[in-house]
């Protein structure tokens, strides 16, 4: 389905129960991911935003990672209900993306501008932040169901060593996605009162 923007972004929810189909091709997918690295903006225009798109084995692999490191640090009674989340709620989908930063590109900039040296971390920060909201709301609009979640920087050291990445790319989150088995609840919203201001 395609909404107008305005409806995209009312629509996009996080969704934990999840089945590993797609109502869209793999090439779709990776388009969808592609357009966000293309078109999305950064500091300086920086496009410091690195993404990996693991799909099959490799999606599976990932969460594996992810609960074998927690198998070691959490103790077993707490590890059962870890393992169930992430059987049932991210290893369940159909792929995850995952985005990092790219440190060299960050580090270059604060070296060229070294009066906002301390503000490109935080500004990458912010462009990962578009990144992750744009893919989100285009892969929920293709009929897809996703959440975001921050394993990092626990699994980071074993994810840059499986699949071959430059170590100066930082982990920031994790996608996993899949096609939705069930809606999620109602949203909460606060009132607008004080956090939306127009002076006219």
């Amino acid at each position: 389905m395609t909404r107008n923007f305005k409806e995209a972004i009312e629509h996009r929810r996080s969704y934990y129960s999840l089945s590993n189909t797609s109502p869209i091709s793999d090439s779709q997918i990776k388009e969808v991911v592609d357009t966000a690295v293309k078109n999305v903006p950064s500091a300086f225009n920086s496009q410091s935003t690195r993404t990996v798109l693991l799909l099959g084995d490799h999606h599976k692999k990932l969460w594996n990672i992810v609960k074998e490191t927690l198998r070691k640090k959490l103790s077993a009674d707490n590890f059962k209900s870890t393992e169930s989340k992430i059987d049932n709620c991210f290893a369940s989908g159909y792929g995850t993306v995952l985005f990092f930063e790219d440190n060299t590109v960050v580090e270059e900039l604060q070296n060229a501008f070294p009066t906002y040296s301390d503000k490109f971390p935080v500004w990458s920060q912010h462009t990962s932040a578009m990144h992750q909201f744009a893919i989100w709301t285009m892969l929920e609009d293709a009929g897809l169901g996703a959440s975001l979640q921050h394993y990092n920087p626990l699994i980071d050291e074993e994810v840059i060593h499986t699949w071959a990445l430059n170590p100066k790319w930082k982990l920031v989150a994790q996608m996993p996605f899949g096609t939705p088995l069930e809606e999620p609840g109602a949203k909460e919203f606060n009132p607008l009162v004080g956090r939306s201001l127009i002076f006219e």
